[in-house]
């Protein structure tokens, strides 16, 4: 069965091979250049969990720009989909599995914009490093081979700590381990991997970094609750379904987490605890509390895929054959139709203000930006000299801050008191694909306080008049 993973790394590699479209990326490069900050308060403490990664990608980026960032992305998740996969390549040959190839081909290819360049890309090399040395470790007679594989994961654990917050899921997979084999040396190596925080200089703060991000995800505290529910990629699968907001991916979210629950349920039930299938329950209603976790599912469901169609006698089977082949030339056929509409920058400039920061750079103002937090993180990096009023950071902003920002778009009387409050003579929005601030946009155009300076068909920029 090991080339007919082959087919799946290959649709990996393609799926993800298309621009830079989160925004979060341009903050990221940006504090991988240099720590920056916005103008307006952030709140204590500051913890830059994703330190790792952004120099990573930094670098990267340095040698190539975003053509080469957007392959690194590519690569990094194929090699993803091969940790997980790795392990049905050990078991015996009996065929390749055409029937499993089929259906993983199509699943990557419907969630494909799921495969961004973020931190949880790193997050899932580092889970399915642990998934593979995890048995290995706890499997092997050698006390060598023993000693070095808990070193590389004591290693990848530090690392993994400075990458993203969900650094968490490598102690939680080990005790997962754990269970059931009773040993000190295992609950040791448990307690050693929970510790590796605080061997970096922040350490109870990124100890109990994941403890506040949990929080913000799911709106547990009073506090939290306006990020969880205002925040997109915050928002479970059924909200956003409901909402009609990316109805089609959002449904299939909907969908593929149930099922994968549910059955994941009957497994547990009938086999009893198996790791295997709790990892697979706890990723399914992660997907299922935020969408940003389906990409969480993707590689453990295509694992399980392969695991539940291995029996099926498809070798020989013509039909399923023929059904591999179309499978496989349909999906390059619209993968080169989407390839050809990409622009060769790789920046996916209908999410981020490409023109208009072009502009601003060479039409300084005297006083402080507004701008919207999806286009806070391309204007940090492009130009670092005016600083913006928010990012997509907003784990440093307090709740107050981040209700009163939201309540901009619909009180224009609010917004237009604050801006002249905070010395704000410059305003920055979108004028496509995120409607919250139609509203205000529209307020500005006709009153008086404010001038068009700029507009194209993606952003608008607005000066306040100078009354003498």
């Amino acid at each position: 069965m090991t080339l007919a993973i082959v087919p799946v790394l290959i649709a990996a590699l393609l799926c993800a091979f298309f621009p830079l479209s989160d925004t979060d990326i341009w903050w990221h490069l940006a504090c991988g250049r240099e720590w920056i900050s916005t103008w307006t308060p952030v709140r204590e403490p500051v913890v830059n969990v994703h330190e790792f990664f952004q120099q990573a990608v930094y670098a990267v980026y340095g040698v190539g720009g975003a053509p080469l960032l957007v392959v690194f992305k590519a690569l990094l998740w194929s090699l993803v989909f091969y940790l997980f996969l790795r392990p049905v390549c050990k078991e015996p040959k009996g065929g390749e599995n055409y029937l499993a190839v089929c259906v993983s081909v199509i699943l990557l290819f419907v969630f494909r914009y799921q495969m961004e360049m973020r931190p949880i890309v790193f997050s899932l090399v580092f889970l399915g490093v642990f998934w593979n040395l995890l048995p290995f470790v706890f499997g092997t007679n050698s006390k060598g081979r023993k000693i070095l594989g808990i070193a590389v994961l004591l290693l990848i654990q530090w690392a993994w700590c400075r990458c993203q917050g969900l650094y968490i899921l490598g102690p939680i997979l080990a005790f997962a381990f754990v269970v059931g084999r009773r040993s000190w040396a295992n609950a040791a190596l448990v307690v050693a991997l929970f510790a590796m925080p605080f061997l970096h200089s922040d350490g109870l703060n990124l100890f109990l970094y994941p403890f506040g991000l949990l929080d913000r995800l799911l709106g547990l505290s009073p506090s939290a609750a306006v990020f969880a529910s205002q925040i997109a990629e915050n928002r479970s699968p059924f909200t956003v379904a409901f909402a009609g907001e990316n109805l089609l991916q959002s449904v299939g979210m909907v969908l593929v987490g149930g099922v994968t629950l549910v059955w994941s349920v009957v497994r547990l039930a009938r086999r009893g605890f198996c790791v295997h299938y709790a990892v697979l329950f706890t990723v399914a209603v992660m997907s299922l509390v935020a969408e940003r976790n389906f990409v969480l599912l993707m590689p453990l469901l295509v694992l399980e895929i392969f695991k539940e169609t291995s029996c099926v006698p498809v070798l020989k089977d013509r039909r399923m054959v023929a059904a591999f082949v179309v499978v496989c030339s349909v999906f390059l056929g619209l993968w080169v139709k989407c390839v050809k509409v990409y622009d060769s920058s790789m920046v996916s400039y209908q999410r981020v203000p490409v023109n208009a920061a072009l502009w601003m750079k060479t039409h300084p103002h005297a006083g402080k930006l507004f701008n919207d937090d999806r286009s806070g993180g391309y204007l940090e990096f492009v130009n670092p000299a005016d600083p913006v009023f928010i990012d997509g950071r907003f784990i440093l902003k307090t709740r107050e801050f981040f209700e009163r920002y939201l309540l901009y778009s619909e009180q224009t009387n609010l917004f237009e008191e604050d801006a002249a409050k905070l010395d704000v003579d410059r305003a920055v929005f979108p004028l496509r694909y995120f409607s919250r601030w139609e509203n205000l946009v529209q307020t500005l155009e006709r009153g008086e306080n404010w001038r068009l300076a700029y507009v194209d068909s993606l952003y608008v920029i607005f000066d306040r008049v100078l009354l003498r």
